[in-house]
């Protein structure tokens, strides 16, 4: 969950930085540092690992000062948490420093690429070489500007960046790539600041303009400019933020829920960040604190959860028992003490809570533990019960989850639970090294297949005008995305109040089949998967008795596309992580419908966002 603030104008900038970073501690990071311009135009640098207070400490003894600063509190992704490891990172003859958010995905053919031409790397970083390609590219005569673009341009993955530069000391330049960090400009009198989330800097202006992706902004003391990447002007639209700190949380966004929504690409970077290391193509999960003999020991897992959390269990079984290779049962937390469970201490009891008090999710956790089972959890609350009672934990690293209607914290535990899979692989012995670290390298693509899915928006609107009237839907899906159906449909059900069932399609002919008419919309999940073939033919089903399908496909997929009435599109991704992808255009799809109805998004009727008592 890396936090940014950048500052230009004529307060000193390192005390303004810190404090704009201590607002963003909430995020979680495993060091901190910051840069700033000096007056001898040399840029000073300090970083600690550890919280902030130790940077604050190190600032004391031994000060900076300038009016041109950026700052950052880090999750390791590249390299374990370390001094030299921490941002701001500075080119080789530092000339320039940077800071990032996001995941380099073709760092190491990068890195190869520069090593060979005898660059040498002062950390294990992939933030790293963005700085060597900056400097290279300044030496060569390019502005700061179109140093950064001409970097970009062969940087791969869903990135935010913020650099600096002593030989043009009076700007800092920012870009962002794909929709896994965000980068928030205040606008001031005299003064200028970033920052990638507007608490770090909504003590000092109201006024905030919102870099999107694929453009690279440059602020100076007096002026802002925002390019996209091939050079076009963007107008510079300011957004007046509430001193209401609820209402600032919820930024340019007409409710927590669309903003959410949004958020996934960054919530899955923090998420996968300090946990996935590409360098070594392992999992790091220590607070499960499980050794290779316990894991070869573990006999079975039964997850339990309610709701939205019981169909990321759901996707979990299918992740879990293909990487593990381990029996996974799935339970509701609402039914589990019911029914006598057999457990016993080979087991794992693995509760899935977004709030981390959910009350049947906790009465099925003690069920496990007078049963001598092993408790996990995955909660995306820190000193929850969920989190405390546990005997080893994954956070989630959503971040606030405001909306009721759960998403990010829907696709991070997804992240989470293929995480575990690749741990438990690694320690049982089922995933050979070379396919460990192709697992490990699919999920570095992961937030930029997220960010190209929610660049897409004006189709979801449409439907809306079409169906928001109907009053039942069917949703359909087969293997992994048979529990994305389920939860697509309840989306639809908690938001917009229409009647929707998820159903594996296999089972539509068993009876749902009677339902199907041209009043009732189906939505079908069909991914190119070893359940293609069966997808087809149920869409076929339905429109041979007079449906509408409206179906969710991999880009390019002109057959089913012809056989559909409306089409959804997704970049085709990892099958074990299809579902984090597949899930989000039926999260949109039922925002879209509940805003044309006129629904309260936020805050449905009958639902509370965290269920306290039985």
């Amino acid at each position: 969950m890396c936090g940014i603030v950048g500052y230009v104008g004529p307060r000193d900038a390192p005390p303004l930085i810190f404090e704009g970073l201590k607002r963003l501690e909430y995020r979680g990071y495993d060091s901190a540092g910051l840069a700033v311009v000096q007056p001898d135009r040399t840029i000073g640098i300090r970083r600690e690992v550890g919280k902030l207070a130790r940077l604050g400490e190190r600032l004391d003894r031994a000060p900076l000062s300038g009016h041109v600063g950026i700052g950052h509190t880090r999750w390791a992704t590249h390299g374990q948490p370390s001094e030299r490891n921490a941002h701001p990172h500075l080119g080789p003859s530092g000339e320039i420093a940077v800071v990032h958010n996001g995941i380099i995905e073709n760092f190491c053919a990068l890195r190869d690429e520069m090593a060979a031409e005898g660059h040498r790397f002062a950390s294990e970083t992939d933030t790293e070489v963005v700085a060597h390609l900056v400097e290279g590219y300044l030496a060569a005569g390019a502005s700061l500007e179109t140093a950064v673009r001409q970097t970009l341009a062969r940087v791969k993955g869903a990135n935010a960046f913020l650099f600096l530069s002593r030989s043009q000391p009076d700007r800092i330049v920012g870009a962002r790539l794909g929709n896994a960090g965000g980068l928030t400009v205040g606008l001031g009198e005299g003064e200028n600041l970033i920052a990638s989330d507007i608490p770090a800097i909504l003590e000092h202006t109201r006024q905030m303009v919102f870099v999107e992706n694929r453009q690279i902004v440059t602020i100076t003391q007096e002026a802002v400019r925002i390019e996209t990447l091939d050079g076009q002007a963007v107008p510079i639209v300011p957004y007046t933020i509430p001193w209401d700190p609820v209402a600032a949380a919820k930024e340019p966004y007409r409710h927590f829920m669309q903003k959410e929504i949004y958020e996934q690409a960054r919530s899955i970077t923090d998420t996968i960040r300090g946990r996935a290391d590409f360098d070594g193509g392992r999992v790091r999960l220590e607070s499960l604190e499980m050794t290779a003999a316990e894991a070869q020991q573990l006999a079975k897992i039964v997850i339990v959860a309610c709701g939205t959390s019981a169909y990321a269990g759901q996707v979990g079984k299918f992740i879990i028992e293909a990487l593990a290779r381990v029996p996974v049962e799935v339970d509701y937390g609402s039914e589990f003490r019911y029914r006598d469970p057999l457990l016993d201490q080979q087991t794992a009891v693995l509760a899935i809570t977004q709030s981390g008090e959910t009350v049947d999710t906790l009465a099925a956790m003690e069920e496990g533990r007078g049963k001598g089972a092993r408790l996990w959890s995955i909660v995306n609350v820190i000193g929850s019960q969920a989190h405390r009672i546990a005997d080893g934990y994954i956070q989630m690293h959503a971040g606030p989850e405001i909306g009721v209607a759960s998403t990010k914290a829907f696709t991070t535990s997804l992240v989470d639970l293929y995480l575990l899979g690749c741990y438990l692989g690694e320690l049982r012995g089922t995933l050979p090294r070379d396919v460990l670290r192709q697992r490990i390298d699919d999920l570095a693509g992961l937030p930029d297949l997220v960010g190209r899915v929610l660049d897409h928006g004006q189709e979801y609107e449409q439907l809306a005008q079409i169906f928001y009237d109907r009053e039942h839907f069917l949703y359909l899906g087969r293997g992994i995305n048979y529990p994305v159906a389920l939860e697509g449909a309840l989306k639809l059900k908690e938001i917009s109040y229409i009647h929707a069932e998820g159903y594996p399609a296999g089972e539509m002919k068993h009876g749902p089949i009677a339902l199907i008419d041209e009043a009732m919309p189906v939505v079908a999940i069909v991914m190119r998967d070893h359940v293609y073939d069966k997808m087809v033919n149920q869409v076929e089903q339905v429109k041979a008795r007079g449906g509408t399908v409206i179906a969710l496909v991999e880009s390019g997929n002109g057959d089913i596309a012809a056989q559909s009435d409306h089409v959804l599109a997704v970049p085709p991704a990892p099958y074990l992580l299809s579902p984090v992808v597949n899930v989000i255009p039926l999260q949109l799809l039922a925002y879209h419908l509940a805003l044309r109805r006129g629904c309260d998004v936020d805050q449905p009727r009958n639902l509370a966002k965290s269920v306290t008592v039985e």
